[in-house]
């Protein structure tokens, strides 16, 4: 069976630890590879290269580092089939979604290219006689991206193109669950021209992650996860005095107003809630029905929902693939029958799905249920897959209220033709992320992703500017040239005259 070894100093090597993982095609529930788990002196020593690497990658200038990052990008374009491919045969999720969310990762590559003008500083002549000030950004050392099994290439390009850029050293730990994306992507930087030992590779489970905060030599960890990991990575990072971006769960909603365009917004809460399977951080969770639209609502979504194509990632006609494992499956099943229990309404239930010729696979339906109340659990849990729970409320107020109360706020949504309650809701929202008629909020990669309360742990969202912030340091730099006799000591607070 092939092992899927780490990548370090520019290369495959095999690790010291006899741990491994399981590697399974969630379309046919078959293993397909073992991936071999890190021990801490694995960690370890790929840290002590990385180290050795950024003394000199740090001191190149931007302009040469941005030239590694352009190569890559090409490569990305150039092996984007490959790289989709491996996120579907080990995630499950259809070729079209596998193949978009690598887009939204090259989009931060594509950012992380234009470094040189990013980390211009700032200037001023003559803040005191003869006295000038300026303001420099230098990287922080060895980094590290901590980064889960949805989005193989997405997350982990969110994170590394910045920091590389900016003249850091990473290590990556993907998820043990789908490894495989994580090990080409360092393979194209390698081919890119990227020096040995600025990227690594370090596959394992909590050992890695324990090896990482404990650290001393890694200054930054970037983080996207459960919020209970979240809160643990914050806390660890914090006490072993590292910078830390740990962005955790959400349960995020989508408000439908009756004045809405309906079509637009039953379209997109089957894309939010159902695209990749639920297994998003940004899925739509939450359909919340304000006034008398709740039956149109669910009518119509439940049309849709149960006619939607499940199949394998590979079949052009899917529409939404298998669960990534078979214990995530019987872990959102639960929920389902947990729903049901708590006297929600189940009006489209997907369990049980078994499909012709992949009866082993990870399959469920789209589920849907109605007269959902914010005490259920099935509404304050996160539960990362195609479960769409409808809310009804009374009034726009009662909605705003419903989602400022939730203890997550990472991204809402809003459908209705009336911009003063756009523009309010936009205002008003406790959450990091908004749309207005937009299903799925998303901010382009010259913005920063991140959300609010118990879904970002930590000031810094990730790529755009905030990325860059995150992944430097500030200098502020006060120089005088005197000529001539020099001045006396003086005891005082010096002012600039």
């Amino acid at each position: 069976m092939k092992l899927i070894e780490h990548f370090v100093n520019g290369k495959i090597i095999p690790g010291s630890s006899d741990k491994k993982g399981k590697v399974y095609n969630p379309a046919t529930g078959e293993q397909e590879s073992e991936v071999r788990l890190a021990s801490k002196s694995d960690l370890n020593g790929a840290v002590e290269i990385a180290k050795k690497a950024f003394e000199t990658w740090s001191i190149k200038p931007a302009l040469q580092r941005a030239r590694i990052i352009f190569k890559f990008k090409e490569l990305i374009e150039k092996n984007s089939d490959e790289l989709t491919k491996l996120i579907v045969s080990e995630h499950g999720k259809v070729y079209e979604d596998a193949r978009g969310s690598l887009t939204r990762g090259l989009e931060v590559v594509e950012f992380a290219c234009g470094i040189p003008h990013l980390l211009k500083g700032e200037f001023s002549e003559n803040v005191g006689t003869n006295v000038d000030s300026w303001s420099i950004r230098q990287p922080l050392g060895v980094v590290a991206g901590i980064t889960p099994f949805n989005f193989p290439a997405m997350v982990p390009m969110w994170m590394f193109p910045i920091a590389i850029a900016c003249g850091n050293t990473f290590i990556l730990k993907p998820s043990e669950k789908d490894p495989s994306c994580a090990i080409r992507l360092a393979e194209l930087l390698s081919e890119a021209g990227l020096p040995e030992g600025v990227f690594n590779v370090i596959n394992g489970d909590k050992e890695a992650v324990d090896a990482i905060l404990e650290n001393k030599d890694i200054k930054a960890v970037s983080f996207v996860g459960s919020t209970p990991i979240a809160k643990y990575i914050y806390e660890n990072s914090a006490k072993n005095e590292k910078r830390v971006q740990a962005l955790g769960g959400a349960k995020n909603h989508l408000v439908v107003m009756p004045d809405c365009d309906l079509d637009g917004a039953v379209n997109g809460l089957m894309g939010a809630a159902y695209g990749s399977a639920g297994e998003r951080c940004m899925a739509q969770s939450v359909a919340v029905a304000v006034g008398d639209i709740g039956d149109q609502l669910v009518s119509r979504l439940s049309k849709k929902a149960e006619a939607l194509k499940v199949g394998p990632g590979m079949d052009k006609a899917s529409e939404m693939g298998p669960l990534v494992t078979k214990e995530h499956l019987e872990k959102v099943t639960s929920y389902v029958d947990l729903g049901v229990k708590e006297g929600a309404k189940l009006v489209v239930d997907g369990r049980g799905l078994k499909l012709q010729g992949y009866e082993n696979g990870f399959y469920i339906g789209g589920c849907l249920f109605d007269h959902v109340n914010k005490d259920m659990r099935i509404y304050k849990e996160e539960i990362f897959g195609p479960v769409l729970s409808v809310v009804r409320v009374k009034t726009f107020e009662d909605a705003a209220k419903l989602i400022n109360d939730h203890e997550y706020g990472n991204g809402v949504s809003i459908y209705t033709r009336d911009g003063d309650a756009g523009r309010t809701f936009a205002s008003k929202i406790q959450v990091g992320m908004v749309g207005i008629n937009v299903p799925i909020p998303v901010p382009m990669a010259f913005h920063s992703f991140g959300g609010w309360k118990r879904s970002l742990f930590g000031d810094s969202g990730m790529h755009g500017m905030e990325g860059i912030k995150f992944y430097t340091k500030l200098k502020t730099v006060t120089s005088r040239w005197p000529s001539g006799v020099r001045s006396n000591a003086e005891f005082v607070m010096p002012t600039m005259k």
